[in-house]
């Protein structure tokens, strides 16, 4: 576990039934084990909660709590109203008739992009370094299998997580991972704190900064098939001052994409 997460984290079982899930992982990592909310001095407590585990923050005039859970809240409203194989996010990927690639993203985060491409038909591989986040993220999918939804647990069958350095994971193997390797590192915020959504802030607090986002793209277009797919802030710099073959922009996002092979040679296979 990263040094970040010295003095900064408490887990709380609030409930009893994931209690072994909390206790084996206040093991793991040598972290205090707390059984209230308010029972800990640390400025982040990971609640193993029913049905999905989230993260606290208890700061004085802190947001609410975090969660990767794709029932509710805006990667819900994504999936019901995003716009299909017409968001920009598809597009960057290369979905189209006929063509689903199968796209590793090294930097899964709450898991969001990669739940909007599992719901065009994407199978998706999730690499997540932290072992916060990568816990958020299989309760979130334990959440889905269980919901009763059929549709989203059908999504979320297409998605698989590891809990590993994405540069190690890219380095594992022989040959090509993927047809699509996604990266949308995350870099140090810029002004005040106060400006950058909560996840963001927390993120950066317990994760840190993905410094070795130029050394990922240069694994990732040795290891992807058809293209490597970086997502940027709109007037951000390229990663590796690589220019990419195409690009797609957004209001406050774009798509760096560097194409190695025609996306039409999956239609073939």
């Amino acid at each position: 576990m990263t040094d970040l997460l010295v003095d900064q984290l408490s887990i709380w079982p609030s409930a009893s039934e994931r209690f072994r899930e909390a206790q084996a992982f206040a093991k793991r990592f040598a972290l205090p084990l707390i059984s209230a909310s308010d029972d800990g001095s640390t400025p982040y407590i990971l609640e193993f909660a029913q049905p999905v585990s989230r993260l606290l923050q208890t700061t004085k005039g802190s947001p609410g709590p975090i969660s990767a859970s794709f029932l509710e809240g805006k990667v819900a409203h994504r999936r019901q109203f995003g716009g299909g194989k017409g968001q920009m996010i598809a597009k960057a990927v290369g979905v189209q008739q006929g063509i689903t690639p199968r796209v590793l993203d090294v930097t899964a985060g709450l898991g969001r992009d990669a739940f909007v491409l599992s719901t065009l038909g994407c199978e998706m591989t999730l690499v997540e370094r932290s072992p916060v986040v990568a816990e958020l993220l299989r309760s979130a999918f334990n959440e889905a299998r269980v919901s009763g939804d059929e549709q989203i647990a059908s999504i979320v069958q297409r998605m698989r997580l590891h809990e590993q350095v994405a540069a190690e994971y890219l380095q594992t193997g022989d040959g090509l991972l993927a047809d699509v390797i996604y990266l949308d590192p995350m870099y140090p915020p810029r002004g005040k704190s106060a400006l950058v959504k909560k996840e963001m802030r927390a993120f950066h607090d317990l994760v840190g900064a993905d410094e070795d986002a130029n050394v990922l793209l240069d694994l990732a277009l040795a290891r992807a098939r058809c293209r490597v797919v970086v997502k940027r802030p709109r007037l951000g710099e390229f990663l590796n001052d690589a220019k990419p073959d195409l690009q797609l922009a957004g209001k406050s996002a774009r798509y760096d994409i560097y194409t190695l092979q025609s996306l039409n040679v999956l239609k073939a296979s």
